[in-house]
């Protein structure tokens, strides 16, 4: 390259350099009489600098959105939290992925240690696996739950809040605006939804619209009694205002829940991982009885170890349903489940599957129809009477084909600890290393023989004597030797020759299969038994919602009726059909309504509202409520008290059963029994010496 080449190449790139700059100066000054500096100086002081937690969890949002296995979690998260904070989609995301997070920090360690301590065991390893999966419901629902808590322990400092706003401007809309403008809190955020519904052109229907997503019935009931005050007016009552009184009521309400749940919480906080805990000691366990117990390891390594095991994995996991079930019931959280187009509906749509299921639906109109539907009502289940069929049917299958499974396994293993058992009598002292060398070495010689012989049901002692003496490790034996050779394996290969599937096994697996098509239901009616215990408390809610709107103005047994629906968990369904009769005939439909409930405290409340019907106004038939007001909520504190002690009763004899079945079937009596057929074993051989 000549200089003049080189000169201009230098003269060139100046010249860009040149030009680039001016352009850099144009640029700048343009931009400093534009909207950009505007933009700019408005941008100072919003960007964060350093690492921040929230962007961190909005980041892991979109990642945890984005797995197929972590999205259903992240929408069910979603539609329990979307409820607490209306119309804040940041706050939605932010703590969907906090709690994904916590529940994922401990889950994946309990993974690891799982897979670690049952490396050994396949079987084990993956029903533990699937059982842990199971467990992400238990923690974000835990999770959610505290949530759940701390906005009902919100709700009383708000309603206190509210007294003092009334007293000052007398206006109930005006007095939840001014509490809602604290952003700190998530229940100002229900409270400006409150505020919104009372000033909208159409309160009544965005109010339903709001009993729908509401986070708990007290704010249900707040709502409703400020709708009715700004609608009716407030008066007087022994020189106290009505909804004062009313707010009053609710809060009395919510410290009553707020102490219930803290119990309840109490007594089931370590339950949960009581019932779990078996699974994960079972290895454990295991290991420490065959190091210090070595004539255990033929029974824990067997097939005698290995149904025990599976039985425990089961009653650990049938207490785990039963106990959340117990701790759950009666909660006043919110269902999160995808009650739209669930799983079983897009199972259901596919016309081969939908007529495979409703050949076992009972027909509509037959008894058994109704039975299902009734008790689909009784346990408050969110199940259609199609989908609960398409639970069944999938728990049969399943457990058919798990059964099996497990029975071939099982045999599998027979011959295979068959195969590597060390070859030796029962030593309850323990075999040395040299000793154990030996054992293996006479199991090897025995393997050579088993391999000629598996499968041949026909093979005589002559043949398989002639194969023993064949073998270089008898070519100098005795024929007592040989003779004690020949009956321990003709005594595998019997083990051998039968450890395969059988027609007993296949008919077990199908009646396992009929009691999986039977366990939604019985869950059901688990559900219905723990929910009666609750009817105490829910009559003594009725008398709460009677008590503040029996004196407001134009209300009547209708508008009573309604708002027991709306609050109704155990009774709601012979109250939405009195509800639906009661234009055809009042007094008719609330006798109707007697007739199928058999529970005399409400029984008392129809009797009343059926007086103000006809005969008397709402205030007089129900003067008892305000007149033994303090009687009734000490009856309430006691009836609580009585269920939270009932419900821990239950909860413990569930809870401590998979370990009591750990301790006792799978360490306690394992080695009573294999110690005393190994110490008469050993006598016996004492005794034949000696002689």
């Amino acid at each position: 390259m000549d200089n003049n080449m080189i000169f201009y190449i230098m003269g060139g790139s100046a010249g860009l350099f040149v030009l680039i700059v001016l352009m850099y100066f144009i640029l700048s000054k343009k931009m400093q009489k534009s909207e950009y500096k505007r933009i700019q100086q408005l941008q100072q002081g919003t960007k964060e600098n350093r690492f921040s937690l929230e962007i961190l969890y909005q980041k892991l949002y979109l990642t945890y959105i984005k797995i197929p296995v972590l999205k259903r979690y992240v929408m069910k998260l979603r539609r329990r939290l979307e409820i607490i904070n209306i119309d804040d989609e940041y706050n939605t995301r932010k703590e969907t992925a906090k709690i994904l997070t916590k529940t994922l920090a401990i889950l994946v360690p309990v993974v690891v240690i799982t897979v670690i301590i049952t490396s050994s065991n396949y079987l084990l390893m993956f029903i533990l696996l699937m059982f842990e999966i199971f467990m992400i419901d238990t923690l974000i629902d835990g999770s959610v739950d505290k949530m759940d808590n701390k906005l009902l322990k919100e709700q009383i400092d708000f309603f206190s809040e509210i007294r003092h706003a009334y007293h000052e401007f007398n206006m109930v809309e005006e007095a939840i605006y001014q509490v809602s403008q604290d952003d700190e809190m998530n229940i100002s955020r229900q409270g400006e939804k409150i505020y919104e519904i009372l000033i909208s052109d159409d309160p009544e229907t965005e109010l339903e619209k709001y009993y729908d997503i509401s986070p708990n019935s007290f704010l249900k009931e707040f709502a409703g009694v400020s709708y009715l005050t700004k609608e009716f007016g407030d008066r007087k009552v022994d020189g106290a205002s009505l909804y004062l009184k009313n707010v009053n009521n609710i809060t009395q309400e919510m410290q009553l829940e707020i102490l219930k749940r803290d119990k309840l919480n109490y007594v089931f906080q370590s339950l949960s991982v009581i019932s779990i805990a078996p699974v994960l000691l079972l290895e454990p366990l295991k290991a420490w009885a065959i190091s210090n117990f070595s004539f255990t390891a033929s029974w824990y390594n067997g097939k005698a170890g290995m149904i025990v095991q599976i039985l425990i994995l089961l009653i650990t996991f049938v207490s785990y349903i039963l106990v959340r079930k117990l701790k759950d019931n009666g909660s006043t959280g919110i269902n999160t489940k995808n009650t739209e187009n669930p799983w079983q509906q897009k199972l259901y749509k596919k016309k081969i599957i939908k007529r495979f299921v409703d050949l076992f639906i009972p027909k509509q109109g037959t008894k058994e129809h109704r039975k299902i539907g009734q008790l689909l009502k009784d346990s408050a289940s969110s199940l259609k009477i199609e989908w609960l069929y398409i639970n069944r049917i999938c728990a049969a299958i399943t457990t058919c084909l798990a059964s099996i499974v497990i029975f071939t396994q099982l045999h599998t293993i027979a011959i295979n600890y068959i195969y590597t058992e060390p070859t030796t009598d029962y030593n309850i002292i323990g075999m040395s290393e040299k000793d154990e060398k030996k054992a293996m070495e006479l199991t090897e010689q025995d393997n050579k023989i088993l391999e000629q012989f598996k499968g041949n049901l026909k093979a005589s002692d002559a043949e398989i004597r002639r194969a023993i003496k064949k073998l270089d490790y008898y070519e100098e034996a005795e024929e007592e030797e040989i003779d004690t050779a020949l009956e321990r394996i003709k005594n595998k290969l019997a083990v051998i020759n039968t450890e395969y599937l059988q027609w007993f096994e296949i008919l077990l697996a199908f009646v396992f299969a009929v009691v999986a098509y039977m366990a939604p239901i019985w869950i059901l009616m688990f559900q219905v038994k723990m929910r009666q215990l609750e009817m105490e408390d829910e009559v003594m809610q009725f008398q709460t919602i009677i008590l503040m709107l029996m004196r407001i103005e134009r209300v009547n047994v209708e508008i009573i009726l309604e708002w027991l629906e709306r609050y109704s968990n155990i009774f709601k369904a012979p109250i939405t059909k009195c509800v639906n009769n009661y234009e055809a005939g009042a007094w008719e439909a609330l006798e109707a309504m007697k007739d199928e409930v058999s529970y005399i405290p409400l029984i008392r409340i129809i009797e009343s509202l059926q007086a103000a019907v006809e005969k008397i106004p709402i205030a007089d038939a129900f003067d008892e409520l305000d007149s033994e007001r303090e009687y009734y909520k000490e009856k309430r504190k006691e009836s609580n008290e009585r269920l939270i002690k009932r419900k821990g009763m239950i909860g413990k004899a569930i809870g401590f059963a998979p370990m009591v079945c750990m301790f006792v079937g799978y360490l306690i009596i394992p080695l009573v029994f294999i110690g005393l057929t190994a110490m008469s074993s050993s006598f016996n051989t004492l005794s034949a010496n000696q002689l």
